[in-house]
């Protein structure tokens, strides 16, 4: 027995007919290869980012990095992640640690949203207003002393007019302390991977101690959205009235409408902060800046660069789910070959103008024994593109446990190469007579 591995097509066949997949093309390149093992020299093609990105920021420190080319942004920090396949668009300094501002009620609202969906939270219920959430200064919902205040309110106070005082009053609330109320936050965001941050309290108020990363902000920013949907549409809400005051979304991406979520951030060591997320079609994009100038040059620039993010990658659907790519010889059967079909669709993010750098070939062994069942994995089919990551789409985080944190599932890290299972196909059904052997000891079979 010999293992069988053949290039099925390079960029070129493979996305012959654009982005929205391969159908006959694997099938008319296969054809063209011989069935022998190998795979054929590829040079990619040249690619580099745009110059209007280039010339749009003047230079201040390095640039971002890129699959394209280095960009430059006046951010500090900056980390732009593909929601759906969890690749990363751009970074800069993205692992540094950082004073988050208020960013932090993300991480915040990831520990509320898990007692809400626990049932250990309701969103009529009423918390208590203490001395120390209405003596809290920096930005206000004014929560009234002595009074309680309802769970929702204090959620779309935090995240619509981040409010320190509304975090002060669900931490105490939820973990009798804030100091209790923290401790979950770190261990919540230990759970998450959220290998850079660290909290002091539920508010960003600067304290000794008290870190993110620009990736740790995207990560929860990724599951805020993929953990509890039911919930996000409070950060996209723009404004909110409380206790006769009214106050508007501090996210102007939000208030244009370019994004639907997700929070802003000052202090003075930090600078200017923006985590934003914008579906458009069927692609999500993340994007955490920190340490700007002004909450204009903020504006501008998270403006600019998720329209980058957006202008310069596409998903292309490289083959999918139940596609046949080749005949796979059988010894002992009645058919000479069983179809090889794809167990899912492929896709990948590419810069525009990538197709000619994509790979697919499969791999299994051949022949194969008799009897061959329907939906048998056989081998692999692998997708490689030269100089971007690729990532299967993360699975959705299992449901909370009983302690409101939703425990988070190993996730395949970004690489240029992915893999999946090739199956056999129901597109046969004869029994060879390997197959009729195997039939009647019971094992059944094609």
């Amino acid at each position: 027995m010999q293992t069988r591995r053949i290039l099925l097509a390079s960029g070129a066949a493979a996305l012959a007919g654009g982005v929205s997949g391969v159908s006959g093309n694997l099938e008319a390149a296969l054809a063209a290869h011989p069935r022998r093992g190998g795979h054929a020299a590829h040079k990619p093609a040249a690619s580099k980012a745009g110059d209007d990105d280039a010339a749009a920021v003047a230079a201040g420190g390095p640039p971002a990095t890129t699959p394209i080319g280095p960009v430059d942004t006046v951010a500090r920090w900056v980390c732009i992640v593909d929601f759906n396949s969890g690749i990363v668009l751009m970074e800069k300094a993205a692992d540094e640690r950082m004073p988050p501002s208020s960013l932090t009620k993300m991480m915040t609202a990831y520990v509320v949203f898990g007692m809400l969906q626990s049932g250990r939270l309701k969103l009529d219920q009423s918390l208590p207003v203490s001395e120390r959430a209405w003596r809290m200064q920096g930005s206000k919902m004014f929560v009234p002393l002595g009074e309680s205040v309802a769970v929702e309110e204090l959620i779309q106070g935090m995240l619509i007019q981040s409010g320190n005082d509304a975090c002060i009053v669900l931490a105490e609330g939820i973990s009798g302390s804030e100091e209790q109320f923290v401790a979950l936050m770190n261990d919540t965001a230990a759970k998450l991977g959220m290998t850079n941050s660290h909290f002091m309290n539920s508010t960003g108020w600067p304290a000794e101690g008290h870190y993110m990363s620009a990736r740790d902000v995207s990560t929860i920013a990724t599951h805020l959205i993929r953990d509890f949907p039911q919930y996000y549409h409070y950060f996209s809400e723009k404004d909110f009235k409380f206790n006769k005051i009214s106050q508007g979304n501090r996210n102007v991406l939000v208030d244009k409408g370019l994004a639907d979520g997700l929070k802003t951030g000052h202090t003075d060591a930090g600078g200017f902060g923006l985590c934003a997320s914008s579906l458009r079609g069927d692609r999500r994009v993340v994007m955490a800046l920190n340490g700007m100038a002004s909450s204009n040059e903020r504006a501008h620039e998270g403006e600019r660069l998720l329209s980058w993010a957006f202008a310069n990658f596409e998903t292309a659907t490289i083959v999918r789910k139940g596609q046949i790519v080749d005949q796979a010889p059988v010894w002992m059967g009645e058919a000479r070959t069983v179809p090889v079909a794809v167990a899912r669709d492929v896709t990948m993010v590419l810069p525009h103008g990538w197709q000619s750098r994509v790979q697919v070939g499969v791999d299994y062994s051949s022949p194969l024994i008799a009897p061959v069942a329907a939906g048998q994995e056989i081998g692999r089919l692998t997708v490689t593109i030269a100089g971007a990551p690729a990532a299967v789409p993360p699975a959705p985080s299992p449901a909370p446990a009983a302690g409101g944190v939703a425990p988070i599932a190993p996730q395949p890290p970004a690489a240029t190469s992915l893999s999946v299972p090739l199956i056999a196909s129901d597109g046969t059904r004869k029994l060879g007579f390997g197959g009729r052997v195997a039939y009647r000891l019971g094992l059944g079979g094609h």
